[in-house]
């Protein structure tokens, strides 16, 4: 995995060109429901914020891929919930736990596109709250609203810290 990290951060260190188009694939990899358990995403992309801020990559473009990726990766998995609800509940891990379909129903009724807005930034729970919202049949707009404005929110936050406090510190502690 460490490996694997290092590759990745040392391709984007060289061919920055790149980075926006990898940080989109990241984001929407850590968005997507199951590719998420696989993929580390997180600590790339925290790398990749320490990049911008040590090397002078461009912060918008790749903040944009990130923001981008991330929404249209719990877009997709809305989209799998909804289209294939029945199936969904009967694959693991929702089959093993029968009573999370009633409580995922409660949880949206209760909480909305605020679950799904708070949902995000958790990462155990970042790929799978927007699976279950579709299985369980939340509105759409809703959903895409909460979506779209945590999907910003979460790329500012987790691409930010780096990049701009690396900024900083070089200005009063040069490297």
């Amino acid at each position: 995995m460490h490996d694997l990290i290092e590759a990745v951060l040392a391709f984007v260190r060289l061919h920055d060109v790149y980075a926006a188009p990898l940080v989109f694939l990241l984001a929407f990899g850590e968005s997507l429901a199951l590719v998420s358990l696989l993929l580390p995403a997180t600590v790339l992309l925290v790398g990749v914020g320490a990049l911008i801020g040590a090397s002078g990559i461009a912060f918008w473009p790749i903040y944009f891929g990130a923001a981008i990726g991330a929404a249209l990766g719990d877009w997709l998995s809305y989209w799998l919930g909804r289209h294939y609800h029945e199936q969904i509940a009967r694959t693991w891990p929702l089959s093993r736990h029968p009573d999370l379909m009633p409580r995922g129903h409660a949880f949206f009724a209760k909480w909305g596109w605020s679950g799904i807005f708070i949902g995000r930034f958790f990462g155990p729970l970042r790929a799978i709250v927007p699976l279950v919202a579709g299985a369980c049949e939340m509105p759409r707009a809703p959903f895409q609203v909460a979506n779209w404005t945590s999907a910003f929110v979460w790329a500012g936050l987790i691409l930010g810290p780096g990049a701009f406090g690396l900024t900083t510190l070089k200005d009063y502690f040069p490297f």
